[in-house]
């Protein structure tokens, strides 16, 4: 969760672990569900179908959420709640979406107050999620504010979002030689400074 002032971005909170997509894909290779067009996806129709809740743990501190016990919790879990017909693969994905994303909503409301925003962006590949847009649209119109969802075309593709940040930075005149250039893995968003914005 990250907020913007004064051309850089301030990080609120985060995972303190795994990150959500990785989460996301992680159980869908326990159910063993198809890579096509996206484990990911796939959870979430399949999430459509489920109505029964299973209780998973919940871990918000602060304003970071850790995702790991909720894995490891639901990898062990999942083989005998099935086997024992009380779940189906499809209640579990509910629950699991259900629980990580009113993880999100409870942290993305908390640095809206923080801030006074009255909007929200929702980007990255599980922004695609149609649950958690509307978890986080009922967030925000009860603090009568706005949601915003990226293109869909950007959200899934690492490398799309990468390349139109590489594009914006170059178009508000930041380049430099390939010889120059670097990547690092752990590059933070705050440590960015976005002259391609306006203050």
């Amino acid at each position: 969760v990250i907020s913007y002032l004064n051309q850089c971005y301030c990080i609120f909170g985060e995972t303190l672990d795994i990150a959500v997509g990785n989460c996301l894909d992680r159980f869908a290779r326990i159910l063993k569900l198809s890579n096509e067009p996206s484990p990911g996806y796939n959870i979430e129709q399949l999430a459509k179908k489920g109505s029964r809740f299973y209780p998973l743990p919940y871990v918000v501190k602060g304003m970071d959420i850790s995702l790991s016990g909720i894995l490891s919790h639901i990898e062990k879990e999942a083989p005998l709640l099935i086997k024992s017909g009380k779940f189906s693969d499809a209640d579990l994905c509910f629950s699991l979406q259900e629980t990580v994303f009113a993880m999100l909503v409870e942290i993305t409301e908390r640095a809206m107050a923080h801030c006074g925003s009255k909007e929200v962006l929702i980007v990255g590949g599980v922004g695609c999620n149609e649950r958690l847009q509307q978890m986080m649209n009922i967030m925000v119109n009860e603090r009568k504010a706005k949601l915003f969802a990226t293109d869909e075309r950007f959200c899934i593709d690492n490398g799309a979002m990468i390349a139109q940040a590489g594009w914006e930075m170059y178009n508000s005149g930041m380049s430099a030689p390939i010889k120059e250039c670097t990547y690092t893995q752990r590059y933070r968003t705050d440590q960015v400074r976005v002259l391609w914005r306006d203050k």
